[in-house]
């Protein structure tokens, strides 16, 4: 995230630099989008600091929601940043536009995009890897920012060959969209978040752990199934069901088992389970137990 605030500093002169020279609207909205860039880096610089802070009393769950805050926060300056640079452009196409010295912007702009892309790839390899909300989206907003360059290299290369000024406007136009398209993808995934969405996929997995538990007679049953993901941490809590004869030790350690095996399935995350053992014949084990794959809660009736 140092890199990367840093790296931002230099697409924001650069490009300013390059905009300068051309007085191109395209490269006008691409710096646009740097200086949204550079003020959503600083912010998920800070977030990714704080997100990794261990609990606390005060947050006994932890600071990783975060992430969630950081990505939206990202979207909406990515949104605003859209709509300045079509008014840009919708201005620039009323007035007329006026271009000079564009090869000079394009060996400008091409040669921070190639930085932006080896240095949005990284982030999000290192992202993926440590299941980091913050970096992937940063890595996505610096890939976003790198298309917005190539895009605008190929716009005003055509204005350059054929001498149609007017594509200028209409090239940053298009970016302004794809840049939108973008922010509304990072809305929605800190929408997501911050509402606990449960993945299907992931519900899934866990019902297949415990369904395996049944079946090889480790556990007798289970309800109320949850789970939920902030940033890189797992929560998933469960009920288990066992023999009334079973002793209390044994049946810690067979639920010890089945945490293992989820700790196992979900290896890349800090995974976090919370397991509450009942007798096999109590009065509400059996509702709301649920083999559809896709929901992530079984009984919400409170056991008393």
């Amino acid at each position: 995230m140092a890199a990367s605030l840093m790296v931002s500093f230099l697409m924001l002169g650069g490009k300013m630099t390059a905009f300068f020279i051309t007085g191109s609207a395209a490269i006008f909205s691409d710096a646009m989008e740097s200086v949204v860039h550079l003020m959503a880096t600083g912010f998920a610089t800070f977030s990714l600091w704080y997100s990794i802070r261990p609990a606390d009393p005060s947050h006994p769950y932890g600071h990783g929601k975060i992430a969630y805050f950081s990505s939206g926060f990202e979207g909406g300056l990515i949104m605003v940043a859209a709509v300045s640079i079509i008014y840009t452009a919708v201005m620039a196409l009323i007035e007329g536009p006026k271009l000079q010295q564009i090869s000079i912007g394009l060996f400008i702009t091409f040669g921070l995009a190639m930085v932006n892309l080896i240095l949005g790839v990284t982030l999000i390899r290192i992202g993926k890897s440590q299941n980091s909300i913050v970096l992937i989206s940063n890595g996505q907003h610096v890939l976003t920012d790198m298309w917005t360059s190539f895009g605008v290299v190929v716009g005003l290369f055509v204005v350059w060959l054929t001498d149609l000024l007017w594509l200028d406007s209409i090239v940053a136009i298009l970016v302004a969209l794809n840049i939108l398209w973008t922010a509304l993808r990072l809305i929605r995934r800190s929408v997501f978040g911050l509402l606990e969405y449960a993945d299907p996929e992931d519900t899934r997995t866990l019902m297949e752990i415990l369904e395996r538990a049944v079946k090889g007679g480790t556990i007798a049953g289970y309800h109320q199934l949850r789970h939920r993901r902030v940033d890189n941490q797992k929560w998933v809590e469960y009920h288990l069901l066992f023999p009334e004869a079973l002793s209390v030790q044994e049946a810690h350690a067979r639920s010890h088992l089945v945490e293992d095996a989820v700790h196992q399935l979900f290896a890349k995350d800090d995974v976090v389970v919370t397991a509450h053992l009942e007798p096999e014949k109590h009065a509400d084990a059996h509702e709301g137990r649920t083999n559809e794959p896709g929901n992530a809660l079984a009984d919400e009736k409170n056991d008393g």
